[in-house]
């Protein structure tokens, strides 16, 4: 099952047949199989598609996010009948009041910081040897100080989660600091002032965000198709239009994800180029396609070869068996 993101301006998305197809004026430039395809990322504007083409998608449980120009997801289609799951969505609202949010929050926040200190040692082992002397012990003093926040998150406790999200939070802005802190020693020629999250600039960061969205749609789905209800979270404060849980579920994907994917092309030497102050047609396209490449990579998780999507898509429909008390949850945590 294939994911696909558009990305060039004017092209013309169609159904010929069982298959959806792509066209630049009048060439075709893509044609694939609806039985292949998971998910369409409509990822640049100046695109249009037929009705024939959405219906056939939807019909198919191939799942039509649009992103903005910097990344940001602005809209999903998805057929209604896919998700029509009551008793998941109850459970899981209830879990907000009680011990079940208190636990998901602590396992979220733990799984992140997590994730965020195997990335840094994972890219430590490719740091040359001249650089060592001067970088490595710098790493090394920042992996520490984010290993001892894993210890204070287990310190944190409360009946149910609105006592605790301010704490974890906190910890979590911390250790956010120090791990981009961490990621400037990691990039070799590029330089990255700050972490920008909204309409960045700057091109590390305009990567980052980019990435982000593609992931972000990918999160979305998934949760979608677990019948859990993205706009219900637990870490992150609900607010209208603010799709909550997948913001908490994103977070144990990011750095597996998107940073390693981000940081390696960059010390690659890959070219970003900016254009009016966002990523060019040409840099997200590259992007897309080491997100997905990544996506598609198989990795060891609960003692079997699985692609890193599916692992996606089975923590989602893990979650939602925590939340209906059937079994404990576990993060999905980077091996380095």
């Amino acid at each position: 099952m294939l994911s696909l993101v558009i990305s060039n301006f004017g092209s013309f998305v169609g159904k010929k047949s069982e298959r959806m197809v792509v066209y630049q004026g009048e060439e075709v430039i893509e044609e694939v199989p609806f039985f292949r395809l998971s998910e369409i990322v409509i990822a640049k504007s100046g695109i249009s598609f037929s009705s024939d083409f959405l219906h056939e998608a939807v019909e198919r449980g191939i799942r039509v996010s649009f992103l903005d120009s910097s990344g940001k997801p602005y809209a999903m289609i998805s057929s209604p009948y896919l998700t029509a799951t009551v008793i998941t969505r109850r459970a899981q609202i209830e879990s907000f009041g009680d011990e079940r949010g208190v636990i998901f929050a602590k396992i979220i926040a733990v799984g992140k910081i997590r994730n965020q200190m195997n990335l840094l040692k994972y890219f430590s082992k490719y740091i040359k040897i001249s650089d060592q002397q001067n970088v490595l012990p710098q790493l090394d003093g920042i992996v520490k100080k984010i290993n001892n926040s894993v210890r204070k998150i287990g310190e944190i406790h409360g009946s149910k989660v609105d006592e605790i999200r301010e704490a974890i939070l906190g910890l979590e802005g911390n250790v956010g600091r120090e791990y981009w802190k961490g990621v400037k020693l990691l990039l070799k020629k590029t330089k990255l002032k700050k972490r920008e999250h909204k309409e960045a600039k700057e091109p590390i960061n305009a990567l980052l965000n980019y990435g982000y969205g593609i992931l972000y749609a990918k999160i979305w789905g998934a949760l979608l198709n677990a019948g859990l209800e993205p706009f219900a979270g637990f870490v992150h404060v609900d607010r209208p239009g603010k799709p909550s849980l997948v913001l908490d579920f994103i977070e144990e994907f990011r750095q597996p994800i998107v940073d390693r994917t981000v940081i390696a092309l960059v010390n690659k030497g890959s070219p970003v180029e900016m254009e009016d102050n966002l990523l060019s047609t040409k840099t997200r396209n590259l992007l897309a396609e080491k997100i997905l490449e990544r996506l598609e990579n198989k990795i060891e998780f609960e003692g079997k070869k699985h692609k890193l999507k599916s692992v996606i898509q089975m923590q989602a429909r893990h979650l939602a068996m925590f939340f209906r008390g059937e079994r404990k949850y576990k993060c999905y945590r980077f091996r380095w």
